[in-house]
Parts: structure tokens; sequence; C-alpha cells
């Protein structure tokens, strides 16, 4: 019998049961995919986007704000990078994104897998788990044909985001059997889509933008950057940072409007300005032309329908209302948000294992002894930049590194 058992091979599970290995502590590892760590391949575009110089509290999301800075505080980023330098990795920074030096996500995990070869861990694949009991001072975890024991369980099986990797969510249903609660699993760093239809006219147009999001009336968060305009609505990194409360806000059956500002670095009155001067220079142009130069196309045209200004007219015609309606259009894109992209497409998940259940100092569950979590499986989720990725490697260190001493210090009590 191993003294620690750590169910999932992903980022978090890896670390944990490295951790708990150097600290001591025989562990192995059980696995349902047919290689470890699927899902590090696919991060950062294939380059690994393995963690952020900028870490604040701000930058993950629980239920209990405070839960994952207090485990973040005790693995951060400067321990990270020591960490993987350790194991080989040069780190390559990019305005405080960190990636390995050979920009390979590759690489990130094979250090990791020489790592738990040299430490000796053993590894199981290909292992489906049929359920998981405590009996007394042990964990039974149960296979259609084989029974495992140990005396202290870390669960880092994910989440249910990107399914190819394997991440299934199957480690809600043990948590649940366990005796935890899980707060609803929705999609996160993920696409949104709009009840409005003149997106499909604007396919595959890219713009600098702000996006702020409402629920019911009331602000939630908004970020700046490059706006991915789809079939169905927007997309790109601001949107998948605001994403998690239009999941939230939808499940809870709340109006969700996306409020999109296309000229973020100025304000109304300097777009008023703007557009003053490009009728004073060009009068005599079209409406159709009006944007040229300043806008894609495709969003210079839907812009003028949505103004219902008449295409044929010439600048110099515009009226001091219709000067406000391309000026309020350009600076306060009304969108209703009527759903998101499904988990197969989502980067991560908002919800999981109630973190008020489980110590933030330990990793322990508080309903059961013995019990420990890492990674995406608790409610907790990053924005985009290599903090879901800090999450998992610090919360699968003081996962693996107190069980070890859990464990340790019951068998010197024994003896």
């Amino acid at each position: 019998m191993k003294n620690i058992i750590v169910v999932g091979g992903g980022a978090s599970g890896l670390m944990a049961a490295i951790s708990a290995a150097k600290s001591g502590a025989s562990v192995c590892i059980l696995e349902h995919n047919e290689k470890l760590g699927k899902k590090i391949l696919a991060t950062g575009n294939g380059r690994c986007n393995f963690s952020n110089r900028l870490q604040e509290p701000s930058c993950y999301r629980s239920s209990q704000r405070n839960f994952p800075w207090q485990v973040i505080e005790q693995f951060p980023v400067e321990k990270t990078i020591a960490f993987f330098e350790e194991l080989g990795i040069c780190t390559r920074d990019r305005g405080g994104y960190l990636y390995p030096g050979s920009d390979q996500a590759a690489s990130v995990l094979e250090v990791l897998q020489m790592e738990v070869e040299r430490l000796q861990i053993p590894v199981e694949y290909g292992v489906q788990i049929c359920g998981i009991v405590k009996k007394k001072e042990q964990f039974e975890i149960r296979t259609a044909t084989k029974r495992y024991h140990c005396q202290k369980l870390i669960l880092a099986t994910g989440s249910k985001a990107s399914p190819v990797t394997g991440s299934d969510g199957s480690g809600y249903q043990y948590a649940k059997d366990l005796g935890h609660t899980i707060a609803p699993v929705l999609p996160a760093l993920v696409a949104l889509h709009a009840k409005e239809n003149f997106f499909a006219a604007l396919a595959g147009v890219r713009i600098q933008g702000k996006v702020t999001l409402f629920v019911d009336g009331t602000k939630c968060a908004e970020d700046t950057g490059e706006l991915q305009l789809t079939k169905y609505g927007i997309s790109g990194i601001p949107v998948f940072q605001v994403s998690r409360y239009a999941s939230e806000g939808l499940y809870r059956k709340k109006e969700v409007i996306a409020v999109l500002d296309l000229a973020p670095n100025v304000t109304e009155k300097e777009m008023d300005d703007i557009l003053r001067l490009r009728i004073r220079r060009h009068p005599e142009r079209k409406m159709t032309e009006f944007f040229t130069g300043m806008y894609h196309q495709k969003f210079s045209q839907t812009i003028l329908r949505l103004s219902k200004i008449d295409k044929k007219k010439s600048c110099q015609e515009l009226s001091e209302r219709e000067i406000m309606i391309l000026c309020r259009l350009l600076k306060s894109l009304r969108i209703t948000i009527k759903g998101t992209n499904d988990f197969d497409q989502a980067q991560i998940c908002a919800g999981g294992v109630r973190t008020e259940e489980v110590d933030p100092k330990t990793m322990e569950s508080h309903c059961v002894s013995g019990l420990y979590f890492a990674g995406e499986l608790l409610d907790v989720d990053g924005i985009c930049g290599g903090y879901n990725l800090q999450w998992a490697w610090s919360s699968g260190f003081v996962a693996g590194k107190c069980a070890a001493q859990s464990s340790i210090g019951e068998r010197e009590k024994r003896i």
C-alpha cells in the first residue's frame, strides 16, 4: 500500500506527486489516459505559457475570494521558475508571460516526466475508476478489475473543459461520493454567443476594443485588447477574461449584456471630434467610404446598417443626431449575450469543489481527513496568461507536501 495515491496525471497531479515524493512519501499516480499531461501540450498554443510574473489576488476567481491567493503565496511564481530551472527549463519572459526557452509545451511535460522517473514514482495508465470509498484510515479506489489502497488521497482529475485531452469531469462525482458539494460547473475562458444577427456579416474581423460585461444591469468585469468577431458573437482574450461572469449570469437566468467600445483609447468627445474632422477633410465622400482606413470594411458597413443612415448620403449631409449615433455605436455598442461555447471549446471551467470545504494551508478536505485536492477540480479559475497553470503548480505543490508530511507524521507516531 502506498502512502499517497494521486488520481490524475495532469499539471497539478504531476506537481503533487513530485512534491509528495520529494517530501519523503511513497507515491503512485493513477491516470485514465494512456499518456501523462495531455492538456499541458495544448497550453499556450503549444508553447506552454506556464506562469506570469504579474501575480495579484484579482488574477484568480473563486466563491471565496481569498482562497486561491492563500495557496499561491505558499508556492509563488518565483518558486515556480526555480522549480522548473532545476529541472532544466530556461525561462523565456515575454512581457511577464513566462514560457520555456524552447517555446515547446512538450519540454515542460518531458522534464516533469523525467522527474517522476527519477523519483521512481510508479504510474498506472488507462485506469477507469468505478468508485472511491474511505474505510477506517484507508482509501479504497475501485476499478472493474482491481482495488488500490492508500493512506492519503489527492484528487487532481481536472475539470470538464477540453474533453479531447481526457478531461471528463469524473472527479466531481468522486468528490461528491466522499461528501463534498460542487459549485455549478460552467465553461470559462470561452467565446460568447450574441442574440444579434448582424454578427454573421462580421466573421473573421479582428478589432482593438474594450468589452464591459453587465449582469442584470450590474457591471461585473471589463477587459481591453484584440476582439475577434465571429459568426455567432465575440471572442478573443478580453472576452475570455470576462466570460466566467457571463456563464454564471446565464446559468442563473439573468440578463447578460456586453458593451463594446471600439475605440478604447479615446473618449466619446474625442471620437466626436475625429468624426467631424473626417467630414471636414472629405465632405464629398459617400457614407460607404466614410470609415475607409479607420475600420475593417465589414465592420464599417455593419455600423452604417445599425445607424440606419442612408448610404447614399455624402459625409457633409450628416446631421448632428447622426454624428451622435455613429459616435455612440463606436463607443458603446450594446449586445445581448445568449450563450457561450461548450466545454469542448472552453479553456477551463468555473465552479467545482467548493473551497469552503478545503483548507487553503494544506489543501486537505474539511469533510474527509486524508483527502486532498489540487488544480481545476476546485472552484478556482484564473484569467488568461499562465494563471491557471500557476494555480496547478501551487495547489499541487501544497497538496503533495502536506499530504506527505501528514502521512509521515502518522507513520512515526505508530513507530
